[in-house]
């Protein structure tokens, strides 16, 4: 068991803390942001292709949004990069 994690109740609990704001989740979203410029998209075109609206794309790239396994699974197929690798990326940073 990892030294911040609990249980009670039968349920492990870790101190996870607020995602919006973290190193993680300012590099997903730059590198999101990257991926889409560099394959020459703009949001409205990833955004028609996600079948959403801009404003969708706009909240992702804010940060205003989080996103879901299933939708990164998706922006990975889109912007064409591998979503494993772009998780490792991200786990060396806490």
């Amino acid at each position: 068991m990892c030294a911040t994690c609990s249980v009670s109740d039968g349920v492990l609990r870790g101190k996870l803390g607020k995602t919006l704001r973290s190193v993680r989740r300012k590099l997903l979203v730059e590198f999101l942001v990257e991926r889409r410029e560099a394959i020459g998209l703009t949001q409205a075109e990833l955004a028609e292709d996600f079948g959403e609206y801009q404003s969708f794309v706009a909240r992702l790239e804010s940060g205003q949004r989080r996103v879901d396994v299933i939708e990164f699974l998706e922006l990975a197929r889109m912007l064409k990069f591998d979503p494993v690798a772009a998780l490792k990326k991200f786990e060396k940073f806490r």
